[in-house]
């Protein structure tokens, strides 16, 4: 439960804003502490920024509330009503939105998510995956065609099963990835994850598998990790950085919460952002860019020019 000042903080909103919303549209109903005063929980908080989002791409406050009260929208980045990528757990992790032709067909993931034909699911990520290496699979191919499926799902021509049942099988042929990279002796180390609430890992687990190839100790603590839980982490490890995907709008409210979490048990330590909606955090914690194989190379390079550096002094 957050208190009117630290739910400003969190989502931008002016305390005042805050209560007259409340007052006027009653977007929120906010629980009373027994001395009187005003406390909210993450949902709250998410529909307000929902409603900040809608205000600002130019809609009415009052057509904003309604929408958001209706359960019809996350925060949009423009002013359409709703935005589909963030409505399956597929494409919620995707870095890529504009499916190239150069790996082929990105539609065969929907047919096969519309069957539920595992052998050719099966064959077909074999195949896929020996046409190059994993970032150019995974960037030109496997998120585009995951973009697709996510489309699909959101327009009811693919079930939940069928979204779930590709899912699952793409993130298992990526944790192998991740499992089979050779972490080098002595390198860096870095800590990676999503925040409180954020459980689509697709996309943090392939920047995760990205690192660890680039020759990076990745320790990758998956999904919906509470802000203490990432300090304490980042106690007994002593990352040289966190990586905490941020794939959905619903999920920025919470990485903010978790930056300045970690900010505050270890100023020094780099914080950095991946996933679709990392440039909306904001503070201290410097966005990774949406394209995976260069952020992991760059990332890399970085941390290990800094640990060369400091054991040359």
């Amino acid at each position: 439960m957050y208190t009117v000042r630290h739910a400003a903080a969190l989502t931008g909103i002016p305390a005042a804003t805050l209560r007259i919303w409340e007052r006027r549209y009653a977007v929120v109903t906010p629980t009373r502490t027994e001395s009187g005063y005003r406390v909210y929980d993450d949902l709250a908080l998410q529909r307000l920024s929902a409603m900040a989002a809608l205000v600002a791409a130019g809609w009415a406050p009052r057509q904003a509330a309604e929408h958001v009260k209706a359960g019809r929208s996350a925060a949009p980045s423009s002013g359409s009503p709703q935005d589909p990528v963030e409505s399956g757990s597929v494409t919620s992790a995707g870095l890529a939105a504009d499916p190239p032709a150069a790996w082929g067909d990105t539609a065969v993931l929907t047919r096969l998510a519309i069957d539920l034909d595992a052998p050719a699911l099966d064959a077909l990520l074999d195949d896929v995956f020996a046409r190059g290496s994993f970032e150019e699979v995974v960037e030109g191919w496997v998120f585009p065609a995951l973009h697709q499926l996510g489309l699909a799902w959101h327009d009811g021509s693919v079930s939940v099963a069928g979204e779930h049942f590709v899912s699952a099988t793409v993130q298992r042929r990526i944790a192998n990835a991740f499992e089979s990279a050779r972490v080098a002796e002595g390198a860096p180390r870095v800590l990676v994850g999503l925040a409180r609430g954020s459980r689509h890992e697709l996309g943090v687990l392939a920047f995760a598998t990205a690192l660890r190839r680039a020759g990076l100790d990745v320790v990758y603590v998956g999904g919906d990790l509470p802000p203490e839980s990432w300090a304490q982490s980042v106690a007994r490890l002593r990352p040289a950085a966190v990586v905490i995907g941020v794939p959905a709008s619903d999920d920025v409210l919470a990485v903010r919460d978790t930056v300045a979490v970690l900010t505050a048990a270890a100023p020094d330590l780099p914080v950095h952002l991946g996933g679709r909606h990392q440039d909306r955090v904001g503070g201290v914690a410097t966005p990774l860019g949406h394209a995976l194989a260069t952020a992991a190379a760059d990332l890399a390079r970085r941390l290990t020019g800094e640990q060369v550096s400091r054991g040359s002094r």
